[in-house]
């Protein structure tokens, strides 16, 4: 996303900010939820229409004229929080059209992760949507169902519905099956592990992903996530699974960070140098 673009989520993000900010305590929540889920329909419905979603961002029309057809289109199907957000998006400036959509998408599930934290759900949404990403990435069958583009989404909709039904939280749900829906060429085990990540920025937390060759105790989770939490100056959350192919040892991801503390790295490292 170019700069344009990124100040241009910025300012509609403060704008979300402001409005979900100003409900009162007894309806923040619903109203944080309400947000989210209309911020998926709207993207779901341009989608479906590429005149009207590049009409929406074409710079060379007026933004008075933008937020115009946005409240004509939008007023009273959905709630003046959606609209003041809508309405504030669609009169900046954005480099594309899909930058456009990407970024209500991103402010739809931060309405939804907004939620969650008012009902102190954070850490289950977090840890739900990291097992389903583990869950997804260890059949794979399921995700080729989820990842075939030749599926119409309310069949992979379904699918993953059904894997999650009664299971899992209802931010949880909304979120990985808006996520199903657009994932492009992204992978769905990919795509859960980034909702997950932005579940722990919410929070203010790195994500650490963490292979190991055998399951962790709880004395040497503790240590490994005080240690990261140290290096890194900020709370870790730690996700982790189990690799047998590793040998030994742990390998822990970070962003683009990667350290190989494996059997099997070092192995590597050594056929290297031997070459």
């Amino acid at each position: 996303m170019y700069a344009t673009s990124r100040e241009a989520l910025a300012r509609t993000r403060s704008v979300a900010n402001d409005a979900l900010g100003s409900a009162s305590a007894g309806v923040a929540t619903a109203a944080a939820a309400q947000t989210g889920a209309e911020l998926f329909a709207v993207v779901e419905t341009l989608d479906g229409q590429r005149t009207l979603r590049t009409a929406l961002a074409d710079a060379s029309v007026s933004a008075e004229r933008r937020s115009a057809l946005a409240e004509q289109l939008f007023a009273g199907k959905v709630s003046e929080t959606t609209t003041k957000i809508l309405v504030s998006a669609v009169s900046d400036s954005w480099s594309k059209p899909s930058d456009l959509l990407n970024s209500l998408v991103e402010l739809g599930r931060e309405a939804l992760l907004r939620a969650a934290a008012d009902q102190d759900q954070l850490d289950t949404v977090e840890d739900e949507l990291f097992r389903l990403g583990r869950i997804v990435a260890a059949n794979p069958v399921l995700e080729q169902n989820l990842s075939d583009l030749g599926k119409p989404v309310h069949a992979k909709r379904e699918l993953l519905g059904r894997l999650l039904y009664g299971k899992v939280t209802a931010v949880t749900e909304a979120l990985a099956l808006q996520s199903v829906g657009r994932l492009r060429k992204a992978a769905p085990a990919d795509a859960f592990d980034h909702l997950a990540g932005l579940a722990a920025q919410v929070r203010n937390q790195i994500v650490a992903h963490v292979s190991s060759a055998a399951p962790l105790s709880d004395s040497q989770l503790e240590k490994l996530t005080a240690t990261l939490t140290r290096t890194y100056g900020k709370p870790v959350t730690v996700h982790v699974e189990v690799d047998t192919e590793l040998l030994s040892g742990l390998v822990v991801r970070i962003g683009d960070e990667v350290i190989d503390g494996s059997g099997a790295g070092r192995l590597a490292a050594l056929r290297k140098t031997l070459k």
